[in-house]
């Protein structure tokens, strides 16, 4: 790609049928490859999930491509901008899920909750009657939520189900809303929710990324930024990318407050995770820094980055 066209950013996901998922790994990852285009993509029984970069035409190639699999000839997908390739390489992976529940027996085609367009979502968590829960991780919540929403403090998304089971009385006549980044984990949640006998379950289409795309800011009930799984780290009003930074030792979103502590050292440690690294810890990370560094000074990418 040439560093003078823009970068597209496609996030797509797809509950579907695939009876042989290993089958398509090879001619998915051969069509996205030739085309230039990073990022991952996951293949399960249950379908396709992702987010993938490159060039208006690898995009458009690639998504041709996800058209012809069963069950994704009207595949959505959103789509952002990004200054820089987000992605360092391509990974298309066999999965047991396309997003981890870790329950069995939950099918998205088969129940799920009400969608709700973005243009309508503010109306819909503006009703007091409305319990509005983000079902994201902990660390995706702490940088930007909905005005309001509960927060269930989940370290994975394999947490939510008993954290949902542990309130069920709580919501039990009351309208649920969810939401999360791009949608796909309220299919889940909303599903393992109404299957559990919570009856009045809505949730964001398209999620977050949807809302922040069509609302404008002066209107919107966002507060903060969303988390991105990319280099972009987060993304606001408009899609535009926003202002955190990734730790490189344990992943987590960094604001400028957090770059300025003691405690952070590039590519080492941040507030988040220096209390949990052992010395050891912290020099094979400087060790791996330095190496990055030399790479990046000869202009060449360094694995490990």
């Amino acid at each position: 790609m040439k560093n003078s066209e823009q970068i597209i950013v496609a996030a797509l996901y797809r509950f579907s049928t695939f009876e042989k998922p290993q089958d398509l790994q090879g001619p998915l990852s051969s069509v996205a490859g030739h085309h230039g285009v990073k990022g991952t993509l996951l293949l399960a029984r249950e379908g396709i999930n992702g987010t993938i970069a490159g060039s208006r035409d690898g995009i458009d190639a690639v998504l041709a491509h996800i058209r012809t699999l069963p069950g994704c000839s009207d595949i959505e997908h959103k789509e952002s901008r990004a200054p820089k390739m987000p992605f360092n390489r391509l990974k298309v992976r066999l999965k047991r899920e396309i997003v981890t529940m870790g329950v069995e027996d939950i099918d998205p085609n088969q129940i799920v909750g009400t969608y709700v367009d973005p243009e309508d979502w503010n109306d819909l968590i503006s009703d007091p009657d409305t319990v509005v829960i983000d079902t994201r991780n902990d660390y995706e919540v702490s940088i930007g939520t909905f005005d309001g929403a509960i927060d269930p403090q989940t370290r994975s998304f394999r947490e939510f189900p008993r954290w949902l089971n542990a309130r069920h009385n709580d919501l039990a006549g009351k309208k649920v809303a969810m939401f999360c980044t791009g949608g796909i984990r309220c299919e889940k949640a909303t599903a393992f929710a109404k299957q559990a006998g919570v009856d009045e379950v809505y949730h964001l289409k398209g999620g977050i990324l949807k809302y922040l795309e069509l609302v404008p800011r002066e209107q919107s009930k966002w507060q903060g930024d969303c988390f991105v799984f990319d280099e972009r780290v987060s993304v606001g009003h408009g899609l535009e990318p926003g202002e955190h930074e990734l730790c490189r030792a344990c992943r987590m979103p960094l604001t400028r407050e957090d770059l300025t502590s003691g405690l952070y050292e590039e590519g080492v440690s941040c507030v988040h995770c220096h209390a949990t690294r052992s010395a050891a810890d912290r020099d094979r990370f400087r060790q791996r820094q330095r190496q990055i560094l030399l790479a990046k000074a000869r202009g060449e990418k360094h694995l490990g980055d």
